[in-house]
């Protein structure tokens, strides 16, 4: 008998999930300089780490030798203090996918589920899976969330609902009225989850953070891998009342945010600088990318994030084509869109490349 007739049988029927795809191995496989690749695949941030962020870190591994502070006590009182929180409200994450994942332990089981919006980020779907639990899908209309329908697929045996805003992989955002329309519908045995990865690249973001100064059943999550480009370090945070933050802090592992990381973090929450720059980037990146996509006629997502959604016809073909050529993209097979591409925001030139090989991909 195989090893795989002892696992679990819903692990066994997990698709893995595909992160984009990295450019050392790409370099190799095309046997190009990794120079010569333009990663525009993962939402990253194109003009780097932050500066404060580095020069923390490089003084924290002299100290490598020691465990992390396991209560991330610096961290956690600055983060509770940028938003008038207690540090109790506050939770590390390895990424905010970990908060995902610990929210998956504290409430999922076989008998309940979770809800989230149809073309919202895979984790939830996998997670739900990992942990038995039931899944559902609802529909949203335009690639924009359906609050009032979120909302009414809420039942007796709900635990979790997931509003990722601004969405991945859409970019589209939900406004407050909605927001606050249902929260006065969110019942008091679910926890509604606000995924807010992309909230720095917002000019008017919705207030979520007054439903933890409420006592509300929320966890509000955001990372530093966006705008303060940290991705490579794995490091993010959750927001809660204190209740549910005190059941996350229960369900994670000890030493889950590194030394490293929490250095870093800790610096890049004060680089104002740094985080300016890269949103006045990005502003630029996705007023070129909606030009250029309407002046050819191609249909897209205006986004609001990081990054753009746009119909390509045959998003593996053109995912593929423009690999060759040095430039990573995200196929969207895996979000139910095999027709369309996600394309993050670069620098100006790398937003020029990128189109002058995707215009390729039609003329070839």
């Amino acid at each position: 008998m195989s090893i795989q007739g002892s696992a679990n049988q819903f692990v066994c029927d997990l698709i893995a999930y595909e992160p984009g795809k990295p450019i050392e191995e790409t370099a190799r496989e095309l046997g190009l300089q990794p120079e010569d690749i333009v990663k525009l695949a993962s939402n990253e941030n194109p003009l780097g780490p932050s500066p404060l962020a580095k020069e923390a870190m490089r003084a924290a591994i002299d100290e490598g030798q020691y465990y992390p502070d396991g209560g991330g006590w610096k961290l956690r009182k600055a983060i509770a203090e940028r938003y008038g929180l207690g540090m109790e409200s506050v939770v590390l994450g390895n990424g905010s996918n970990e908060i995902i994942e610990l929210l998956c332990h504290s409430f999922l089981n076989p008998r309940v589920g979770l809800i989230a919006a149809e073309h919202a980020f895979v984790v939830y779907k996998l997670m739900a899976a990992l942990f038995g639990a039931n899944y559902v899908e609802v529909p949203d209309p335009g690639f924009v969330h359906d609050l009032d329908a979120m909302a009414e697929a809420i039942t007796e045996e709900t635990r979790l609902i997931f509003i990722a805003n601004p969405n991945n992989p859409t970019g589209t955002l939900v406004g407050e009225e909605a927001i606050d329309r249902f929260m006065d519908r969110l019942p008091d045995h679910v926890v509604a989850v606000f995924d807010e990865a992309y909230h720095e690249f917002l000019a008017d973001p919705p207030d979520t953070v007054k439903y933890v100064k409420e006592g509300r059943n929320v966890c509000v999550m955001r990372t530093f891998s966006k705008a303060q480009g940290l991705a490579a370090l794995r490091i993010g945070y959750g927001l809660a009342s204190e209740s549910v933050a005190g059941l996350l802090q229960r369900a994670r592992q000890p030493f889950n945010a590194n030394a490293i990381a929490q250095a870093g973090a800790l610096a890049a929450l004060h680089d104002h600088e740094h985080v300016a720059k890269t949103v006045a980037n990005n502003e630029v990146g996705l007023q070129f990318y909606h030009e250029e996509f309407a002046k050819r006629g191609l249909r897209f997502v205006p986004s609001v994030a990081n990054f753009v959604l746009v119909e390509v016809g045959d998003g593996d073909a053109v995912f593929q084509k423009m690999l060759k050529e040095g430039v990573i993209v995200r196929a969207m097979r895996g979000y139910k869109l095999p027709e369309w591409i996600r394309i993050s925001v670069g620098t100006p030139e790398q937003n020029r490349r990128c189109l002058e090989i995707l215009d390729r991909c039609f003329t070839d």
